[in-house]
């Protein structure tokens, strides 16, 4: 793997929870850094670690300006493109806001990042377009129909990449994210994710509620995975390498039960009243894919991806984090 280091990255949504985190990391080893974010779900305090560093810039603005884009992009190598409206719940209450931003705010990067002769351009895909195939693992070049307005916006970013790749010759890579958590994952708000939203709760010592009987599994993934296979996108020499998407994921799945079970498991060390938190169960939420794993045999085999951390790995830190950080 080439050292990435003594580059200008670009890093979009970079306020966000994966975006600042890859701030914070590319930083570390010894690049220039952009963010540029519109702070609509992102948080200045998830800058607090860069924001006085020298070779941070942070450019507030919006993707669904073309101008914004384009002086983002100025002077730029890479781009890991992040920013989005996550949440399929959120794009089934407002597809059209979720599409403006996920599909024409992804169009006018691309364009700019093209037009900025940026070496390459990385994209948060998701493993939402994996729609209503059954199959499991999901491997990368079998999908089904999308389940979600969300889903659809996250393909169609997959289809103008491979267009723009063809077409204009730039370089691009899809990282479809599997269910990622970890620090500076933000608890609060009506679409937040379960793992934080869950911890919240617990350390609250109020119930919790899972959506259907607790059974559907999902393939978690530790935001330190996500980092090692951003980095590996963006330093890989190898032709067959690129202008293709990968899954980004652990390559296990546990279900919703299961995860409470470690959750209070983990933060019962910090408060042993948490283990008896009651947990209760709801519908089914529409647009949810019942069960999801990835297979990661590409990624291992074209870019040398190697997860270090499992969910009970990642669950422990994380844990550890939120306790000490949120309590």
């Amino acid at each position: 793997m080439r050292e990435i280091t003594k580059y200008t990255i670009l890093i979009t949504g970079g306020a966000g929870f994966i975006g600042s985190n890859l701030c914070e990391y590319f930083l570390s080893k010894g690049n220039k850094v952009i963010c540029l974010d519109n702070f609509a779900t992102g948080h200045r305090h998830n800058l607090k670690a860069c924001i006085d560093n020298p070779d941070f810039l942070l450019i507030e603005g919006d993707i669904r300006n073309f101008e914004d884009c384009k002086k983002a992009v100025q002077g730029v190598d890479y781009v890991l493109h992040q920013a989005a409206l996550g949440s399929v719940p959120r794009s089934i209450n407002d597809p059209i806001t979720t599409n403006d931003v996920n599909v024409s705010g992804f169009l006018n990067m691309l364009q700019a990042a093209t037009e900025g002769k940026v070496k390459r351009f990385v994209y948060a895909a998701s493993s939402s377009t994996y729609g209503d195939s059954v199959g499991l693992p999901k491997v990368e070049d079998v999908i089904g129909k999308p389940l979600s307005p969300y889903a659809i916006t996250k393909y169609v970013n997959e289809l103008y990449a491979e267009i723009f790749s063809k077409t204009y010759g730039i370089e691009t890579v899809g990282l479809r994210y599997f269910n990622v958590f970890g620090r500076k994952q933000d608890p609060n708000g009506a679409y937040a994710a379960v793992i934080p939203k869950f911890v919240m709760q617990l350390m609250n010592h109020e119930s919790i509620t899972i959506n259907g009987d607790g059974n559907y599994s999902r393939d978690f993934t530790y935001i330190d995975n996500v980092i090692q296979m951003n980095e590996l996108a963006i330093s890989t020499d190898k032709i067959e390498a690129v202008n293709t998407v990968y899954n980004t994921a652990y390559g296990d799945r546990n279900t919703l039960n299961d995860l409470v079970g470690y959750l209070k498991q983990y933060l019962s060390v910090y408060d042993a009243k948490i283990a008896d938190v009651t947990v209760v169960y709801g519908p089914n939420r529409a647009g949810d894919i019942p069960h999801s794993l990835a297979s990661i045999d590409k990624a291992k085999d074209l870019l040398g991806y190697n997860p270090e951390y499992s969910l009970q790995e990642g669950l422990r830190i994380a844990v550890d984090w939120y306790w000490n950080n949120l309590k």
